[in-house]
């Protein structure tokens, strides 16, 4: 939910802050006020593309900052992002004070809004959204059909580039059997077996150097433990210190250090002794070795540079070998597995129609029945499925879904992108919305002259639609209806004042000054009669509140 919007410098707007009710806000004023700059900076905090031209005549740069209170969290602050463009172009993004990209702003909060437009490319008018719209109606049933038949569909394009890929290669096999018999004979001489080359780079250095080790070993110990060594001349320098200890106590630290340091070249020496007598020395054994290690790094050389590579040479070279002696076997094998995914493919793909099928004319009629509260007459929306080629089956499934628009009862229905006009398609938009209800994700729509060619009771009956939708969503509307001006929750009047630089400003308004614009959109002037009007469209919208 959009808790509040502070835009700077959009198109004729230098500063405006509207803090939208959570039910239903109304935006009403004289056709070219500056409304479409408010819903500009909405748009810019959806993620969609910047446009510097958008920049206000002699600012530096625009921005536009929203708080929401995002559905499932708990922050009381809530989620701050804000958007600077400047007029050179360059835009910045931030969210919660953290710098973020467009993409990042359009998949979070962006995801939240809806913005329904009659100008815009709306997506009541894309045959490929009538799909989400029905799954998102349908609820779990769809969701997990959907899911099982993406996951067949996954396997079954595996399975088919599996068997092109065994085809391919049984095609080649024959040209490059005589250099895979080559590598697989090469390899297998050596028969590298896992961990192998690590284990003889760590012994291999100590078995070349085991004379020298051994060498080093005995003859530091003989330096501590011989005739007049290390720990002669250190026990002889201890029996000094403690001899002295007697008369002096400040020697005793000392003392204590050099017992420590006799002890500890005791063990050093048991150590040294130890060592020695552990490395052994075979000439058979050291030759086997530096053989086995010329043998694996000419593989290295030759396949590498890592062992695994020269088995993941070996396993190729062995499916060439094997494609050419036995390529029918390996391509039936392929042929059964894309049949076995094909069928499960197919199996999903019903399920998921089924669902849909099943659920698409009570969709369908519960919209239909919101249109004829739309004063829409006998109008129908009907919802097609196509089952399409298999070669056509995508990430949405196995069939076309699209929104038929039945202008009467007694007239065919065609495709609604086809024949409902622009006021239709925006009624149609929004009966949809009020059927999905909290299914389909939005938390906040916005609507830009969703009255378009409306009036009289149908006006009414609009105005009564919204006011219900808003019950399950935040609804902001940019109306020239009074009938709908009268239902909000927050009325925000847009006004554009006059001089060499106009500039739009947004106020909220109540008590008197909401009747006053309520009048005016009702006969265009402010007399008794127009005032008595509006104020009693207000009493009876808000039982005395306005």
């Amino acid at each position: 939910m959009l808790d509040e919007l502070h835009v700077s410098n959009v198109a004729l707007i230098r500063d405006a802050t509207l803090r939208p009710h959570e039910g239903l806000t109304v935006l009403t004023g004289e056709t070219g006020a500056g409304k479409s700059a408010l819903l500009s900076a909405i748009k810019l905090l959806m993620g969609e593309r910047a446009d510097a031209s958008a920049v206000r005549e002699g600012a530096d740069a625009l921005s536009v900052e929203g708080r929401f209170f995002l559905r499932g969290t708990d922050d009381p602050d809530g989620t701050v992002v804000s958007r600077r463009v400047s007029a050179q172009g360059h835009g910045r993004v931030s969210i919660d004070g953290r710098m973020a990209s467009v993409r990042e702003l359009a998949e979070g909060v962006g995801r939240t809004i809806d913005l329904c437009g009659q100008h815009e490319h709306q997506r009541l008018l894309q045959p490929q959204a009538h799909v989400e719209l029905l799954d998102a109606w349908t609820g779990e049933g769809a969701a997990r059909a959907r899911e099982e038949y993406g996951v067949a569909l996954a396997e079954a394009r595996a399975a088919a580039a599996e068997l092109e890929r065994v085809r391919e290669m049984t095609r080649s096999a024959a040209d490059r059997l005589e250099e895979a018999s080559f590598v697989v004979r090469k390899i297998d001489e050596v028969a590298p077996e896992e961990g192998e080359l690590e284990r003889i780079e760590e012994l291999l250095p100590k078995a070349e150097h085991a004379e020298a080790l051994v060498s080093a070993a005995r003859g530091a110990h003989e330096a501590l433990t011989g005739d007049g060594g290390v720990e002669d001349v250190v026990s002889s320098a201890l029996s000094e210190l403690r001899a002295a200890e007697r008369y002096d106590e400040d020697l005793s630290p000392l003392v204590r250090q050099v017992e420590g340091a006799l002890i500890e070249m005791e063990d050093a020496a048991a150590g040294l002794r130890d060592y020695a007598d552990s490395v052994e020395f075979e000439p058979e054994d050291l030759r086997r070795m530096q053989e086995r290690m010329a043998a694996l790094q000419g593989l290295l050389r030759s396949y590498g540079p890592r062992m695994e590579d020269v088995c993941e040479r070996r396993e190729r070279a062995r499916e060439v070998v094997a494609a050419a002696s036995d390529g029918d076997k390996l391509l039936e094998r392929a042929r059964r597995e894309l049949d076995a995914a094909e069928a499960r493919l197919a199996e999903k793909a019903d399920e998921l129609d089924r669902v849909r099928a099943e659920a698409a004319p009570r969709f369908a009629g519960a919209v239909t029945e919101q249109m004829s509260l739309l004063e829409m007459g006998s109008a129908q929306l009907l919802i097609e499925m196509e089952r399409l080629p298999r070669a056509q089956w995508g990430e949405q499934g196995p069939s076309r879904v699209e929104l038929m628009y039945r202008p009467g009862a007694g007239l065919s229905a065609r495709p609604l992108r086809k024949i409902a006009s622009g006021g239709e398609i925006s009624r149609v938009m929004l009966a949809c919305k009020v059927v999905l209800g909290e299914a389909d994700g939005t938390e906040t729509l916005v609507f830009d002259e969703v009255d378009a060619g409306v009036g009289g009771s149908t006006a009414v009956a609009l105005a009564r639609v919204l006011a219900r939708l808003a019950k399950t969503h935040q609804v902001i509307v940019v109306t020239h209806l009074a009938q709908v001006a009268v239902m909000g929750q927050a009325h925000y009047l847009v006004t554009k004042s006059g001089g060499d630089v106009p500039e739009t400003t947004l106020s909220e308004i109540s008590g008197e000054e909401r009747v006053a614009e309520v009048a005016r959109m009702l006969s265009g002037d402010t007399s008794p009669t127009s005032l008595e009007h509006a104020a009693e469209m207000l009493e009876r919208a808000f039982g005395g509140s306005s």
